[in-house]
């Protein structure tokens, strides 16, 4: 494989005519600050704009954005800025982009941009925007881009196909191929394979789950477990998810309601983002289901479930404070604490700091670990080899992962016949051109 550091490289030349050039500004060994910048003739398009969050060795620091440095100063030149889902590593910078220029043109699906534009209104920008859906091609300047329905853990999420004059660009921002999804939305391997028929010079594909073999397990396991627990705790319920988890706070909702249970969102995030789901009709939400956070108190434990967010153990966060003994919902002897979500790597002292936390206050913890309350919302890699092989790329650059993550995903590429020096493992910062079918850094 074609592999680099910083300190091998130099100043990449200037980009010639018919070339094609790519930079990811974040979320190439890091899970996180997903930002890749593609440049022709010279105008520029963005995928994605999101944040990394700090870990314990970064006190103070609340959000590590991507280094904008090297379109700062060509603001006019960005045609656009695709996002592919609504997660905060791939939205939650824009509003940090947007301050160097505010019309850069948002281009995502309606959920997608419902999430960004609540965000932003709390940044006092209105952007503008543009929604697509799957089969949907737009043009921005000399970038032609078709999206693609793909599945992931969040509802609407798309990858782009993105055709210049000098190759064409499969990226799937973050995708699985969970067969039998809750919205019955499929990532859309027929689209995939008639672009590989007419040609992906390069192949920009998700690696977070790269090196955990097989396939990953549908979202419709994880309702019965979820019923199964609510039917035989006797107390008070929180679930931790991501606050964009639509699916899986549909899930809570379900079992809640089969058990009699009303359900209180906690945390900011969360009550904002399941609004807008369930006006949006992404999240349906049983009639007199939900109850207001102040009110809890007056309802029996039994008959309780708080949908919380921290579930990565964030300190600020509401799971967190609820373990410190800080926040309005205090946590009793016999509590059930249900973390339906995966454990983001650099996050693992503070979640189980946070676990530690709420044992201590007596409650019962169930996580992935010792219960099936989550799966994951990446490809697996049997998943991968099958784009691999339904596709057919000239060059692979993996995206969105660590460095072990990277080198999985590209070991992969190579055992469906890619040859090693067309799977090119990069860092942020890291040059690719693409002309007349090659890749090189």
């Amino acid at each position: 494989m074609s592999e680099s550091t910083t300190s091998q490289l130099r100043t990449p030349p200037e980009l010639g005519p018919g070339t094609l050039r790519i930079v990811p500004l974040g979320g190439l060994g890091e899970i996180g600050r997903n930002m890749a910048v593609f440049e022709i003739d010279p105008k520029l398009l963005i995928v994605d704009c999101g944040v990394l969050f700090p870990e314990e060795h970064q006190p103070g620091v609340d959000l590590i954005l991507p280094d904008f440095s090297y379109i700062e100063d060509r603001p006019d030149d960005v045609v656009g800025v695709v996002l592919t889902h609504g997660h905060e590593d791939h939205i939650g910078a824009v509003p940090y982009l947007l301050r160097i220029r505010q019309d850069i043109p948002l281009i995502g699906s309606q959920l997608t941009l419902a999430l960004v534009e609540a965000k932003l209104a709390e940044h006092r920008i209105k952007p503008y925007t543009l929604t697509v859906t799957e089969g949907q091609v737009e043009q921005f300047g000399p970038f032609e881009c078709e999206f693609v329905a793909v599945n992931h853990s969040i509802p609407d999420a798309l990858a782009v196909f993105i055709r210049t004059a000098a190759g064409n660009v499969l990226h799937t921002g973050d995708c699985k191929m969970d067969q039998l999804p809750l919205d019955g939305r499929i990532t859309d391997q027929r689209a995939f394979a008639r672009l590989g028929e007419e040609g992906v010079d390069l192949f920009m594909p998700d690696s977070t789950n790269a090196d955990v073999p097989g396939f990953t397990t549908a979202e419709k396991e994880i309702g019965p477990v979820l019923e199964r627990l609510f039917g035989q705790v006797e107390k008070r319920i929180t679930v931790a998810s991501f606050s964009s988890h639509v699916h899986r706070v549909q899930q809570v909702l379900d079992a809640a309601a089969a058990h009699g249970r009303h359900v209180a969102f906690v945390g900011r995030s969360m009550v904002r983002n399941m609004g807008i789901a369930a006006k949006l009709g992404y999240l349906n939400v049983p009639e007199g289901i939900l109850v207001d956070l102040k009110n809890v108190e007056d309802f029996p434990d039994d008959r309780i479930v708080l949908m919380s967010t921290g579930s990565q153990g964030e300190p600020m966060a509401a799971l967190s404070r609820m373990a410190n003994g800080d926040h309005r919902v205090k946590i009793g002897q016999g509590d059930t604490v249900i973390l339906a979500s995966s454990l983001i790597p650099g996050n693992e002292n503070a979640v189980f700091r946070v676990i530690n936390g709420l044992l201590k206050l007596g409650a019962e913890v169930i996580h992935k670990g010792n219960a099936r309350v989550h799966v994951p919302g990446p490809a697996a890699a049997g998943e991968l080899l099958y784009c691999y092989n339904i596709i057919r790329p000239k060059n692979v650059m993996p995206v969105h992962g660590e460095t072990r993550h990277l080198i999985a995903n590209g070991k992969l590429a190579q055992a469906t016949g890619i040859p090693e020096e067309n799977v090119l493992l990069t860092d942020g910062g890291t040059v690719v051109d693409v002309a007349g079918g090659k890749a090189r850094i």
